[in-house]
């Protein structure tokens, strides 16, 4: 995975989702093994707004960071585990553990990270080769080739989490659509500074003014460089980019996995996406003896491939330099980090301090040496009792899934049997890996913050190619065990469930089960329920693309899908801003799924009876609000703006409200018709 430090602003819109916490803003809200009264709002009425009754005294009283765009109880947490990782960094730099060993790479990673008078000092030489790289590229072909040589290992698409958007393209290597067993690359669309397509081709007047920001960021970054003619460079770029985004295919469109299969044989290329030398680029990517790759993004391809040919040479060499440097900004002098910060940060989020020092080195090393540090981690954080008491959880939410499954009065059997079959081969990493990844090729230097880096994606990259030639294995990890995060692979029909989540609010050995259930066990149900969204539902129990359903049943559950993306595109949580029901579709599928999944299971726990009272709210009330505690969020409106962009995720307040397609609910909060929230019983979305 890419470091990223640059655009830490960005990183919350990631795969689990978006959410708040405590009003300090440092720590996760404690509740004290139980609900956090003091944070609602019982002067709201559930059945009007759920979101505000569970949170709404927090919601009023939380600052967001400084060093934040958005706050909640997934940054909180996040924060929480950085703050464990980085003592346990720390504590490897302070050790004198023997040269390349897995502590001591971690070390002099963080270390170089730290120096920042030796970043300074040194300047732009890191770049220097990579700069006259650029500078010297004689011709379209050499072009190619360095495109090539540029790619990067990107990370699943069908998460949202393409980082390397200002590559030309991405690539991604994971089980292949139509035989699972074996390992496919597939080519992603790339090339942008911004965030994505439509921060470019928006003509709204806060997306002209962020254009007009990003253009003066890239003449800003040329002028730190030295680089004469910077403003005029600048908009030439910046009109490059624009054209890259025009050929760039939508979010929702990326998100369609049938749009993604395409395999095209190398020979392929230049017919099908002409005026790029793809011999040279594949030379460059050590990608030619590959038989073939999927293309994600097809119309993409073809489109920067033409704009290969057509733009100036002069011209994709300006771009290459500004995002060289761009690029590298948090491994050179200060102003670059500053200019970069000033656009991604605050210009794009809102965000108006930066991250200290000592996070961006967390993240980081994190990045580059995740499962080194993971080891780590586990040691001191997660104790084996603790596996087993979310992997009793889990076994009890799989059997509240199957008898959902089971109990369908709208599916055939022999959909049913194919459904049973995906959810009895489902992996579940609980904590960390199986299998924890080998860095001893790594070479780490304590004086070399940029060179550290440059080789930590470049060994990920030749890693992702590696397994070209291995069979799949479905146990691998997308996560390290100290990300605050949760994630479903459809192509391996897998779960994550990093130990750094398992943590209050979500998971509290000493809270009354109800809790737990509300709260980690939402979350295990809705990434059991990915396996069986709108994406997941696609894929069959070996992970091949495939339909396994009857015409009648895939009709019923698209219709209910279709019916939950109608309900979020009426919530509008910016003036003029609605919710894509269709980008968030997944996740929203998934929340009603996770939850359904999760109450069936609390019951289970409890022999089918509620859960006692306590706190002065019912067994089922208690389940309910834990669910909406989880999803306390507040965000800038610039940062809110760009999730509602590009994330495919639904802000936390309207999560939280997805029980009001839960029948328990209205019974439990005695929700009645004319209150805001209220749905009739067939007006309800009932997926799974």
């Amino acid at each position: 995975m890419r470091n990223i430090a640059s655009k830490l602003a960005l990183l919350a819109f990631f795969i689990a989702g978006i959410a708040a916490s405590s009003i300090a803003a440092t720590k996760p809200a404690a509740r004290a093994h139980g609900l956090d009264v003091a944070g609602m709002d019982r002067s709201v009425n559930p059945g009007d707004d759920f979101f505000a009754y569970a949170n709404g005294h927090w919601f009023k009283t939380t600052v967001i960071p400084p060093d934040r765009s958005n706050y909640g109880v997934f940054p909180a947490l996040g924060e929480e585990a950085n703050r464990r990782t980085a003592t346990l960094i720390q504590q490897a730099a302070k050790s004198k553990a023997s040269k390349g060993s897995e502590v001591r790479k971690i070390a002099d990673y963080y270390t170089a990270y730290m120096n920042e008078a030796a970043i300074e000092a040194k300047g732009l030489k890191p770049l220097e080769s990579e700069l006259d790289a650029i500078a010297a590229l004689p011709d379209k072909s050499a072009l190619a080739q360095f495109f090539g040589r540029q790619l990067r290992a990107d990370v699943d698409p069908l998460n949202n989490t393409n980082f390397h958007t200002d590559r030309i393209f991405g690539i991604w290597v994971s089980p292949d659509f139509d035989s699972p067993n074996r390992n496919a690359a597939y080519l992603l669309q790339g090339g942008l500074g911004m965030p994505d397509r439509d921060y470019y081709l928006g003509t709204d007047a806060t997306s002209t003014a962020l254009q007009a920001k990003y253009r003066d960021h890239i003449a800003a970054v040329l002028e730190l460089a030295g680089i004469s003619g910077a403003k005029e460079r600048a908009t030439r770029i910046y009109d490059l980019e624009h054209r890259i985004a025009e050929a760039h295919e939508s979010r929702t469109d990326s998100e369609d996995v049938h749009k993604a299969d395409n395999r095209w044989a190398l020979a392929d290329f230049a017919g099908k996406a002409p005026g790029l030398d793809w011999k040279r680029f594949f030379e460059g990517a050590a990608l030619s003896t590959q038989p073939s790759l999927m293309v994600w993004q097809p119309g993409a391809v073809t489109g920067i491939a033409a704009l290969v040919e057509k733009e100036p040479l002069a011209d994709w060499k300006d771009y290459l330099t500004f995002h060289a440097i761009d690029r590298d900004s948090p491994l050179l002098p200060k102003k670059f980090l500053d200019e970069n910060f000033s656009f991604y940060g605050t210009a794009l989020t809102g965000t108006t301090q930066l991250f200290p020092r000592w996070k961006l080195a967390v993240d980081a090393t994190n990045a580059a040496l995740g499962d080194a540090v993971g080891k780590l981690y586990v040691r001191r954080y997660f104790p084996p009792a603790a596996k087993a008491a979310a992997q009793k959880m889990v076994a009890n939410i799989v059997a509240a899934f199957a008898n959902r499954i089971d109990h369908l009065d709208w599916m055939a059997p022999a959909t049913r049997a194919k459904a049973k079959a995906k959810l009895d081969t489902l992996y579940i990493g609980i904590g960390y890996p199986e299998h924890w990844r080998d860095y001893s090729a790594l070479v780490v230097r304590r004086d070399d913050a940029l060179g550290n880096r440059e080789r930590s994606e470049l060994l990920d990259y030749r890693e992702a190619l590696a397994k070209l030639k291995k069979p799949v294995d479905k146990s691998e990890w997308w996560m390290t065990p100290q990300t605050v995060n949760a994630v479903n692979l459809p192509l391996q029909n897998a779960l994550n469930f990093p130990a750094a989540i398992l943590n209050p609010p979500f998971f509290d050995a000493a809270a009354d089960p109800v809790l737990n259930y509300g709260g980690i066990g939402t979350v295990i149900g809705h990434e059991i329920s990915h396996s069986f969204d709108d994406q997941g539902s696609q894929f069959d129990s070996q992970g091949r693309l495939a339909n396994w359903w009857t015409k009648e049943d895939f009709a019923h559950f698209t219709a209910a899908a279709d019916r939950l993306a109608a309900q979020f595109d009426r919530y509008e949580p910016l003036p003029g801003m609605h919710i894509n029901g269709k980008l968030t579709l997944s996740e929203n599928i998934a929340d009603v799924a996770g939850l359904s999944a999760s109450y069936d299971g609390y019951r289970k726990a409890y022999g089918e009876k509620p859960a006692p009272s306590a706190q002065g709210f019912s067994g089922d009330q208690r389940f309910f609000l834990a669910f909406a505690q989880i999803w306390r969020s507040k965000f800038r409106p610039e940062a809110l703006r760009a999730s509602l962009l590009t994330n495919g995720h639904a802000p936390g307040e309207y999560r939280a409200d997805t029980v009001r397609n839960i029948d328990a609910w209205y019974a439990a909060f005695d929700v009645k018709p004319g209150q805001k929230l209220y749905l009739s019983p067939p007006e309800r979305v009932r997926v799974w």
